[in-house]
């Protein structure tokens, strides 16, 4: 029987989840690199045993680890992430310009048909691609250097790319999110870049409806509907048909329509989830309820899924890579808290399970489907 492998990265270490296809068991495997923040863990869409990490500590800076036995091991990779070209500046929150300095990896997405293809969306913000699996990274360049990277400026976690889609039916189509300067996209594999905007409204900023400037807080698309993307932003949950070109909202009767994840059924296009929190000063669940919505219609008509969840004095948050679905059938859904927590629903959200309990605090859950 297949089973699922649920990756948890936390600011103490990474944990490995893995269950039978009843996901019902759980084995629990960790902390690896105990002590240190895992900022992301994601296994490739190609091989079941290859899964990329990535580490970081004030003291030692960043690290990327890689796996090829399914996290029973691990070997330490490429770390090297040098801007190409003209170094450039970007907006700081002064107003004034300053050099791009590489940080931290936020990100990793391996490609999903080459084992050895992995890209990173990295702080300060800029692209990089490993075709050797993870030991050396190229810096897509043309993201930053398509006109508005001096224009660009940090959210509140930092100038960070944290969201990569690749669409499988077009390996030239890259779409990315940077906090806090929006979405971009390249139809030519990285060479030229340009923002997809239009529609995002952040009365936050000077020009509420400027081409530049909105935090995007994540963004998740079908891989049979790759041109459809939705959008969990700093305020308002947005929806697009044609690849970004134009957004609408699409928050309806969500008690919030502030949050950082959003996500998308895997068998049904139209079926997404959210985690509302209360504001943006206020990164918790609205009354002390944690309540995962799920629209079946792709937004505006959202249904409370509470069955399971603590519904009286909780106080988390859901960070922006924390919710991930895996390809069984009924689909089944994950989402780790900043108290430590992973649920599961392996029915479609009807119902969760807290998994595993008392964790440092979650940063990101991914999940393999294994075969």
């Amino acid at each position: 029987m297949s089973g699922v492998r649920v990756l948890v990265g936390t600011r103490k270490g990474a944990f490995i989840l893995t269950s039978d296809g009843k996901r019902k068991k759980w084995d629990v495997s960790g902390p690896h690199f105990g002590g240190w923040e895992i900022f992301h863990l994601k296994g490739s869409p190609a091989d079941p045993n290859r899964i990329y990490a990535s580490q970081a500590s004030a003291w030692f800076g960043q690290t990327i680890h890689r796996s090829d036995d399914g996290g029973k091991t691990w070997e330490t990779v490429g770390n090297e992430f040098t801007y190409e070209g003209e170094p450039g500046t970007h907006q700081f929150f002064d107003g004034k310009p300053h050099p791009w300095k590489f940080a931290k990896v936020w990100h990793l997405e391996p490609s999903p048909t080459d084992p050895d293809t992995v890209y990173a969306g990295v702080e300060d913000a800029a692209l990089f691609r490993s075709s050797d699996a993870g030991m050396t990274w190229q810096e897509l360049s043309g993201l930053r250097g398509h006109g508005s990277g001096p224009q660009w400026h940090p959210g509140a976690g930092g100038l960070c790319l944290h969201t990569i889609l690749l669409d499988p039916t077009n390996p030239d189509r890259i779409v990315t999110a940077i906090s806090a300067a929006g979405a971009f996209r390249t139809d030519d594999g990285g060479k030229t870049w340009k923002p997809i905007n239009r529609g995002l409204k952040s009365n936050y900023i000077p020009d509420p409806e400027a081409e530049i400037g909105h935090c995007v807080h994540h963004i998740a698309a079908h891989p049979s509907k790759p041109e459809v993307l939705f959008m969990q932003k700093h305020w308002d949950v947005m929806r697009s048909d044609d690849a970004g070109e134009n957004w609408y909202e699409i928050s309806g009767n969500l008690p919030t329509d502030f949050g950082f994840v959003i996500d998308v059924h895997s068998q049904d296009p139209n079926t997404i989830y959210v985690v509302p929190i209360k504001s943006d000063s206020e990164h918790y669940p609205p009354d002390g309820k944690l309540q995962v919505y799920r629209s079946r219609t792709g937004g505006n008509d959202w249904e409370a899924l509470t069955k399971g969840l603590p519904q009286e004095n909780c106080y988390v948050n859901v960070l922006r890579d924390a919710m991930a679905v895996d390809r069984m059938d009924p689909c089944g859904i994950y989402f780790g808290t900043t108290g430590g927590q992973v649920y599961a629903s392996n029915d479609e959200g009807d119902s969760w399970t807290a998994i595993t309990h008392d964790l440092p605090a979650v940063m990101s859950v991914e999940v393999q489907t294994l075969p």
